[in-house]
């Protein structure tokens, strides 16, 4: 994706395709970190306000620090590149997923080997989602199905098969038992996790569907869309609670936007939203009027 510049009046941070962190300006003092992999990092989630956790095209996952860049913990087990990482809140369990068709659940605390596996899929693995509790699991593939899993002994629950749908992500939605998916077929599906149905569809937008986000009050949803030479490209915000509807989206970015996220929200600073994008741009949008932040 390039490099991530900001521009910054009193602060820049230069992250490097080698893994280093440099800090200039009045700030901090430059300062360097090892690498967590030994090829590109293919994704992340945060772990707990202290630690995160990535996987990688070096077919392992790893746990490090947010603040100190230390690396604390490194699993290896997949055969292939990981594809997607994450974990519950205030769990010590991480998934994982790759494109060995597997997934496969590490814990924080324990054997380097992983504590549970989860076969079934056919192809690519390229959606997760585990419960808030971390009692359930949920995965999505491009073999067309979503599945629910069993945590604690492996076996799968339910498996939901809908042609063309070719997952792109998973994510929970806060306080509510429904899980948001996004697919090759340019739909955002609202499944509900009890008995693993679709409990709605968007209107079908007019390019594939790479991620999605919700809200910490679970009354939004943010998707992003495939693109090229500046069609497509934006991210678009949907009501979960009322309408159910677009309600507005964020153009600006000149391929495809490959991840979104809604930012925390401080105290003095209106909601906001990020997005990424094969462009090589991260770019910051305010939530209610689509301006770029």
């Amino acid at each position: 994706m390039g490099k991530l510049q900001s521009k910054l009046s009193s602060h820049t941070t230069k992250y490097r395709a080698h893994g280093s962190m440099e800090e200039t300006g009045p700030a901090g003092a430059p300062g360097q970190h090892s690498p967590m992999h030994t090829d590109g990092v293919t994704a992340v989630a945060a772990l707990t306000p202290d630690l995160c956790v990535s996987g990688g095209r070096d077919k392992s996952v790893a746990i490090c620090s947010w603040r100190s860049g230390a690396k604390l913990r490194r699993f290896i087990g997949h055969q292939r590149e990981v594809t997607k990482v994450t974990s519950a809140l205030d769990s010590n369990r991480v998934f994982s997923t790759s494109r060995d068709k597997t997934v496969m659940m590490w814990e924080l605390h324990g054997a380097p080997g992983p504590s549970q596996c989860f076969p079934g899929h056919d192809l690519v693995v390229t959606g997760l989602a585990a419960s808030p509790d971390a009692s359930k699991l949920f995965t999505g593939s491009r073999d067309n199905t979503v599945c629910k899993w069993d945590v604690e002994t492996g076996e799968c629950l339910g498996r939901a098969a809908i042609s063309r749908n070719l997952v792109t992500h998973l994510c929970w939605v806060p306080g509510e038992p429904y899980i948001i998916q996004t697919s090759e077929d340019k739909t955002i599906r609202v499944w509900d996790s009890r008995d693993l149905r679709v409990a709605h569809t968007f209107p079908a937008k007019q390019h594939i569907q790479t991620s999605c986000d919700v809200s910490q009050d679970g009354r939004l949803c943010l998707s992003t869309s495939s693109g090229c030479a500046g069609e497509g490209g934006e991210a678009t915000l949907w009501d979960l609670r009322q309408t159910r509807d677009r309600v507005r989206e964020y153009r600006g970015h000149f391929q495809t936007t490959t991840s979104c996220i809604f930012l925390p929200r401080g105290p003095a600073l209106a909601p906001s939203v990020a997005t990424s994008s094969y462009d090589s741009t991260v770019k910051v949008w305010e939530q209610d009027t689509g301006g770029r932040g």
